[in-house]
């Protein structure tokens, strides 16, 4: 524990913030208690990335620690008794990568006018741009009112640690109301989710789309699958040290040309594939007896989180296939309401795909950046809900029948 920050009071309740500098300062059982992060304590609103496991293997991995640039600084808020009320996954960061809501203009603009944008606190799932609950409260709490106490504690410990600025991003609704109540600034953005109407099989999402789009789809699919390639679908057991020797393999390939630096390690995967086998999904490509293409995806109550993919080989397609309709296919098959395809990717409309907006929320301290930066979110939010009314438009669905947002 690094101590006490401040104290505040709710409703007559003294409640106080502390920060941790692991998630493993928590113990499995209170973090289990936060709603959402156990899918047996919270079976209809699990999230696999909010998951006391999740979170510990980027840490003992060596992934999100403070050698990488992400130090954790973990918010507990405790009853007066020592009980835990609320939790928020927050990091000490010296950089801006592997966030996917890009300040980078920000971070420039403040350094040419003599400030110090780093380093600066992120609440966030690092290299997960996946929306979930970022701030996270106890079974039996008034809900509400532990997001409005955590919302104020990150103002109070960015304060008291005299840094330029506080991140939430890829928060939930309710966790924007509490943080907007904070005065936070919010910030739009775009990605593209498929959405389940209660669909019996993949047969019949493809006939909710117009009969050019389906002809394309089916054409599509056959071709990826041309060269002799075979999709198996592997979670749970199924899962082998082989089969993630192979995946990393894909990984590290499409990371290394991409981006330059993959983020996870190999001891990530093996540490996943220990502790939460049963909530990955492995769609993985094979042929003449080899895997030559996988994507990795991370299974919640009612959302399945298509996350990275890679290749050894190129065939036409076979991204799509892997990462895009198997997805659809096991999303209807498990009864899933929604697939998360990760972040950007205009393709994936034609493929069903419809756009969804993702939201972030900042608190800037110097009153001057915070001028700058809300001026430009108002602009921003404006092209976005623009470029979403653009996608509508051009969806691949029959008119009237483009799935509803839940």
């Amino acid at each position: 524990m690094d101590g006490e920050t401040d104290r505040s009071a709710d409703r007559g309740q003294s409640l106080t913030i502390r920060v941790a500098a692991s998630v493993g300062a928590f113990t499995r059982a209170e973090w289990n208690a936060l709603d959402g992060t156990d899918r047996q304590t919270s079976p209809s609103t699990y999230n696999p990335f909010i998951s006391y496991d999740f979170l510990v293997a980027l840490e003992e991995s060596g992934c999100a620690v403070p050698r990488t640039g992400w130090q954790g600084h973990h918010l507990r808020l405790e009853t007066a008794g020592g009980r835990l009320a609320g939790a928020v996954p927050c990091y000490l960061k010296t950089h801006s990568q592997g966030e996917y809501v890009f300040d980078h203009g920000w971070a420039d603009a403040f350094e040419r006018a003599g400030g110090s944008y780093y380093p600066k606190l992120q609440v966030s799932i690092p290299f997960t741009p996946a929306t979930g609950p970022r701030l996270l409260v106890s079974a039996g709490t008034d809900a509400r009112a532990m997001r409005a106490a955590l919302a104020n504690g990150l103002k109070i410990v960015t304060e008291k640690l005299g840094v330029s600025s506080m991140h939430v991003t890829f928060a939930t609704e309710a966790d924007m109301q509490a943080l907007a109540g904070s005065g936070f600034l919010e910030r739009t953005d775009q990605q593209f989710h498929f959405l389940n109407r209660g669909y019996a099989s993949y047969d019949d999402f493809l006939g909710t789309l117009a009969s050019r789009k389906r002809k394309a789809l089916k054409k599509e699919r056959r071709e990826a699958l041309a060269a002799g390639i075979a999709i198996e679908r592997l979670t749970g057991r199924d899962i082998t040290e082989r089969a993630w020797d192979d995946f990393f393999a894909f990984y590290m390939d499409t990371g290394g040309r991409k981006w330059g630096r993959p983020y996870l390690n190999r001891k990530f995967f093996s540490l996943i594939g220990e502790r939460m086998a049963d909530d990955v999904l492995l769609v993985m490509a094979r042929r003449d007896g080899r895997y030559v293409a996988g994507a990795i995806n991370f299974i919640g109550s009612d959302t399945l989180y298509g996350r990275n993919w890679g290749c050894v080989e190129h065939h036409p397609f076979l991204h799509f296939e892997v990462c895009y309709h198997q997805a659809i296919e096991f999303a209807i098959e498990r009864g899933l309401k929604v697939v998360e395809a990760g972040a950007q990717g205009e393709h994936k409309l034609a493929r069903g795909y419809t756009p969804v907006t993702t939201r972030s929320a900042h608190h800037i301290a110097h009153p001057g950046l915070r001028r700058a930066v809300d001026d430009y979110l108002k602009r921003e939010r404006r092209e976005v809900a623009h470029a979403g009314a653009y996608y509508e438009d051009h969806s691949p669905y029959r008119k009237g029948e483009a799935e509803p947002d839940f």
